[in-house]
């Protein structure tokens, strides 16, 4: 982890700063529109209930949930004239803060739906960035959601605003706050250099666990992905004997955690659990979370837990299968075991038919509960990473001390023979990813290998 001063990411009051609930919870209205003609692979109950998720993570006091069958999205307020009529008597009659809208609004949408209902108005965007400043825990934490929120505010500063007040934000870091301090275009240059400056601190929190990873001499990665609740962090803890923080609730956490795992037979491989995935994660989150997602590109095996008692999971299981390919990662150059997490909740009659959600080397049942399939997952991880990494044997001479430490940095050393005049002998087991590079690094000097 990087260290960076505090007032290096304390802005204007720090990310923290999103809803004020001190004197009595905001008075929330959920809106889900149900847009004719607009596919989901998600069913309109699963939709409702996870944004009441959503909702619920940050504690909001959720005085109605409603969806809204919506014909065409209008330019104006992307729900009609007819459901904002609604909207403005039931903000009134109930007395609500705030509108949360299942959707991703314009800013015009946005500031004509606040004006029409007399109520503050928040996307799905803006509702899983404000979850997401709540949960920043470390200083990285904090780096990554400011970054995301000012890439979302700069969208949404449009000249019929002349303060950032207009737009609900909170100094650059939240959407709830009190009124802007400059006008329009001193906001804009304001934001686009505090962007520039956190993509440069973000940029050295990447080249620093680039060299973490450089000293764990070659210890296999393995990384958790899933959909957010599917039960990752309860995994993590049940396998590694850790205390992640794991709890019933949608985006419990955050920062990327890693833990040594010793299978079966006393191979070691560094575990790591990353942020939980949703139905559409904004882009700006994604582009923000990839120093932590580091793990999960360079990771050698990729376990995808689903929650399989959740009646929605294939849907989720696909959803992460798209923000892995955005991040550039594929099961066909990584293995992927999935992990049907929560199988003590369903029947196995239930499990018929079910089908991993991509290609996969393994599928393991287990639950992070009672224990149950784990010892199976860890033979599992053990046999993927045998089939996919090869062991050589390889002269180093004395004169080439860079190569000795490419061995210990991107390679298992397993053994060493008895240095001679001509050097050293290793035996080596290299990953995957690194194959392609130790054979032109060592070309002419293997003298044999198991592949």
């Amino acid at each position: 982890m990087t260290d960076f001063d505090d007032d290096e990411v304390a802005h204007k009051g720090g990310p923290k700063a999103f809803i004020d609930q001190r004197e009595h919870p905001t008075r929330v209205g959920l809106v889900v529109p149900d847009v004719r003609g607009h596919f989901s692979q998600h069913s309109l109950d699963a939709r409702q209930a996870e944004f009441e998720g959503l909702a619920g993570a940050i504690h909001l006091d959720i005085i109605f949930s409603e969806v809204m069958k919506v014909r065409e999205i209008k330019p104006a307020t992307f729900i009609g004239g007819g459901h904002t009529e609604a909207l403005a008597e039931r903000v009134k009659a109930d007395k609500i803060d705030l509108l949360l809208v299942d959707a991703a609004l314009s800013a015009i949408q946005q500031r004509n739906l606040e004006t029409e209902t007399g109520a503050k108005v928040l996307d799905r965007t803006a509702l899983i960035l404000e979850i997401f400043g709540e949960r920043a825990a470390t200083r990285e934490g904090v780096l990554q959601v400011e970054l995301a929120h000012l890439n979302y505010q700069k969208g949404r500063l449009v000249r019929s605003w002349t303060h950032l007040e207009r737009q609900r934000g909170s100094g650059g870091s939240g959407f709830m706050g009190g009124p802007g301090e400059t006008q329009i275009e001193s906001d804009r240059r304001q934001i686009m250099d505090r962007i520039v400056f956190l993509e440069d601190r973000l940029d050295k929190v990447k080249k620093t666990r680039a060299q973490q990873r450089q000293k764990r001499d070659g210890t296999p990665i393995v990384a958790l992905v899933g959909y957010t609740n599917a039960g990752k962090s309860s995994i993590f803890n049940a396998l590694t004997g850790s205390e992640v923080f794991a709890k019933d609730l949608l985006f419990a956490t955050l920062d990327t955690t890693v833990r040594k795992l010793a299978l079966p037979h006393g191979r070691e491989v560094m575990l790591s659990d990353t942020v939980g995935f949703v139905a559409d994660l904004p882009t700006d989150l994604v582009a923000a979370f990839r120093a932590t997602l580091e793990e999960v590109l360079d990771a050698d095996v990729i376990l995808h837990a689903r929650d399989i008692a959740n009646p929605d999971h294939p849907a989720q299981a696909l959803d992460v299968l798209k923000v892995l390919s955005e991040l550039g990662v594929s099961s066909e150059t990584i293995p992927v075991i999935e992990v049907w997490n929560k199988v003590d909740l369903v029947h196995q009659d239930d499990l018929v038919g079910t089908t991993p959600a991509g290609k996969v080397v393994a599928v393991v049942q287990a639950s992070a509960l009672t224990g149950q399939g784990l010892d199976e997952l860890k033979l599992a991880i053990e046999k993927a990473l045998g089939e996919q990494s090869r062991t050589y044997h390889v002269h180093v001479p004395h004169t080439a001390g860079q190569d000795i430490g490419w061995l210990h940095a991107h390679s298992e050393v397993i053994s060493r023979d008895e240095p001679t005049e001509a050097g050293s002998g290793f035996v080596v087991r290299v990953e995957p990813r690194h194959k392609t590079e130790f054979l032109e690094r060592f070309n002419g000097r293997i003298e044999s290998s198991d592949a």
